[in-house]
């Protein structure tokens, strides 16, 4: 997979080049991932707590906490200022969620110059006043967003966080989309995209190219790697969009082109793309 790697910890969010930081260490981070989805505004980024899934703890109330940063790029992603801002008002008010009531912390959401924790809770009593409160001696308050509600069912979590497209091939080309986003990238327009596949004998590389020729993909290079077991490279490319959606369904294709045939699909790439 051409692609870079990310770390799934709390926000899970890298500003290539200078930053790679987390609000806290999770106790367990492995159950923690990250993607991308498409809204009216632009990207919004919302990191998961899996594992909730397989041991949801009986707690009966939604707890969403949000707040405005000034410093973003111009996608609406923070920048390391941005961050900042989000990591002391996060930790300001999960000291005070921490301090009432049982609580999980199961989600994050990042989208244009907002970021918001989403908790299920034990017990509300309080809760609002007491986070207003450390809202209104620290924070501005007409740029912080406070709800809770009862959701016995979760509701939110599995209507809202949860991955549509839950799958590996989502989740790995999620990874991907994650880290063009967090440097910027809006994953607008359409772009050239490279692919890569691998063949076990030159015939069926041959017969494959013309498929996809007739499919208006470019024939960029081919290679040949006498160590691999499928040593008959072929590099193709294609304008195409990088929205989820459309970069899932387009790299399925691809995969299902590929094992039709017993060869290997081995991921996608792109150029990053920043808004001036």
């Amino acid at each position: 997979m051409k692609s870079l790697s990310l770390n799934f910890k709390k926000y899970s969010l890298l500003l290539t080049g200078f930053l790679i930081l987390a609000f806290s260490t999770l106790e367990a981070q492995e159950d923690w991932a990250e993607y991308v989805t498409m809204k009216d505004k632009g990207v919004m980024s919302i990191a998961i707590d899996l594992s909730v899934d397989l041991s949801r703890p009986n707690y009966k109330n939604l707890l969403v906490i949000g707040t405005r940063y000034r410093s973003f790029l111009k996608n609406g992603f923070p920048t390391e200022e941005g961050l900042n801002e989000l990591f002391t008002f996060s930790d300001s008010t999960s000291a005070v969620v921490e301090a009432i009531t049982p609580n999980r912390l199961v989600g994050i959401i990042t989208y244009q110059g907002m970021g918001f924790d989403i908790y299920y809770v034990k017990d509300t009593l309080d809760l609002r006043t007491r986070i207003n409160k450390v809202i209104d001696e620290n924070f501005n308050r007409s740029e912080t967003y406070i709800k809770i509600e009862p959701d016995k069912s979760w509701a939110y979590y599995y209507d809202y966080l949860y991955p549509k497209n839950f799958s590996v091939e989502y989740m790995i080309n999620q990874k991907y989309l994650c880290d063009l986003v967090l440097q910027g990238d809006d994953l607008q327009g359409l772009r050239e995209v490279k692919h890569w596949i691998y063949f076990n004998n030159l015939k069926t590389r041959t017969t494959v190219a013309e498929q996809l020729k007739r499919l208006k993909f470019s024939l960029d290079s081919i290679s040949y790697k006498k160590e691999s077991k499928y040593p008959y490279e072929l590099q193709i490319s294609r304008n195409d969009s990088i929205n989820p959606n459309s970069i899932y369904k387009l790299t399925t294709m691809l995969q299902i082109l590929s094992a039709s045939f017993k060869a290997k699909y081995d991921g996608w790439s792109t150029e990053v793309k920043v808004q001036q």
